[in-house]
């Protein structure tokens, strides 16, 4: 299918729901709302975010926390899930806000999505109320714990120690990130920017999330797996894993 007929084909669900007078609260009609940009209708063909959201069971009346959210796409699509009972914070640190450029002002100009609030925190400052969050997203993000400059340097430990403060019981952390070869650990994420699937899920695991499956919707057998992310051939296109963990009951 093509972008353009992409865009038509959601630009007919979003007149249908208005003329129904039907609210987002559901993934599907959340990308059909006629608010969304056409710059965002085109990357979906890209970043699949129905079979994303669906897969971590995203519902109308959730908190949720997109860390290091970037320019937010994400963050507005779980807005018009969630709806007016829930809310979403978009969270990015100076790093992330050095690399959105103008794209995160635009989006949230003229408070047009209400329901998202600007989250601009350090990792360690980042201070929501214990058990307060449904859904926390790290959407090609996981990596950067392991990437470390002179200018960055998480600690995974105190990273997960402060996603299961802020996570209710039961909540959910969902992953998608670019995929690293077959046992290079960590070592991808400083190299490619990349991560093997099997040391995230044993990693999480450790970290004591409990793994709630995964799904295939952005694989792409044609990625080679040791180029960098950035690089023009693979940009955009790489092979990305989406997996779900869940926090546990205490």
């Amino acid at each position: 299918m093509t972008t353009k007929s992409i865009f038509l084909a959601t630009l007919a669900i979003a007149i249908c729901l208005q003329s129904y007078g039907l609210h987002a609260g559901t993934v599907l009609e959340a990308l059909a709302h006629p608010d969304r940009s056409a710059a965002d209708i085109e990357r979906d063909e890209r970043s699949q975010p129905q079979a994303v959201l669906d897969h971590f069971g995203i519902q109308a009346g959730q908190s949720v926390l997109d860390l290091f959210a970037g320019g937010g796409y994400y963050s507005e699509i779980a807005s018009y899930v969630v709806g007016d009972g829930g809310k979403v914070y978009l969270h990015n640190n100076q790093a992330y806000l050095g690399f959105v450029g103008k794209a995160l002002d635009e989006r949230l100009k003229d408070d047009r999505l209400s329901g998202v609030i600007r989250y601009d925190k350090e990792v360690d400052a980042i201070d929501l109320e214990e058990n307060s969050i449904d859904l926390i997203l790290m959407v090609r993000t996981y990596h950067d714990l392991y990437y470390k400059t002179d200018d960055w340097d998480i600690n995974p430990d105190h990273f997960f120690a402060m996603l299961h403060r802020v996570l209710k019981p039961g909540g959910v952390l969902g992953i998608v990130d670019h995929v690293g070869a077959a046992g290079s650990g960590s070592s991808a994420a400083q190299a490619v920017h990349r991560i093997d699937p099997a040391f995230a899920r044993k990693d999480i695991e450790a970290h004591g999330f409990r793994f709630a499956g995964e799904v295939d919707a952005l694989k792409n057998p044609n990625d080679k797996l040791d180029v960098s992310v950035f690089d023009p051939s693979v940009q955009g296109k790489t092979s990305r894993f989406i997996h779900k963990y869940v926090e546990p009951e205490r």
